[in-house]
C-alpha cells in the first residue's frame, strides 16, 4: 500500500512539473538569420515573462492591419537597454524582427526604436 501511495505522489509531482514546461514553445518558427524592420502604431504592449507581447497597427502595401509580435523576456529586454514606460500605447515605433519562416505576419522582436528615438536590443 505504501509503495502505491508513493508511486501516485511521484506521478502527480511529475505531472505538475511538466505543465509549466509544456506552456513554453520553441522559437523554430522564426528566421533569426534575417532582421526585418516594421513601423507601426502600438495597439498593445506587455513587458511580461516569458515573452514580451506587442501588437502594432501597420499600414503598408498590404493595407492596414494589426500584427502580433513577441520578444525577449523583460529581464533580457532590460539588459538590452529597455526601461519601463519606453513604449506606450499610441506611440509610433519601429521594431526589428526575426520574421516567421512561413512568410505570414508576425515575428520575434530583437530590437526597437521608440517614438523618442531611443533604441534598445540588437539590430
Amino acid at each position: 500500500m505504501r509503495q502505491a501511495v508513493l508511486a501516485v505522489l511521484v506521478a502527480l509531482c511529475g505531472a505538475l512539473v511538466s505543465v509549466p514546461a509544456s506552456a513554453h514553445h520553441s522559437a523554430i518558427q522564426f528566421d533569426f538569420g534575417k532582421s526585418v524592420p516594421i513601423k507601426g502604431v502600438v495597439i498593445k504592449f506587455e513587458a511580461i515573462n516569458p515573452h514580451m507581447r506587442l501588437i502594432l497597427r501597420v499600414t503598408d502595401a498590404k493595407g492596414t492591419r494589426d500584427i502580433e509580435l513577441e520578444g525577449h523576456s523583460t529581464n533580457n529586454m532590460y539588459r538590452a537597454g529597455y526601461r519601463d514606460k519606453m513604449i506606450q500605447v499610441g506611440d509610433t515605433i519601429t521594431v526589428y524582427v526575426a520574421p516567421l519562416k512561413d512568410g505570414s505576419d508576425g515575428g520575434y522582436v530583437t530590437a526597437a526604436t521608440t517614438a523618442k528615438g531611443t533604441r534598445f536590443g540588437m539590430v
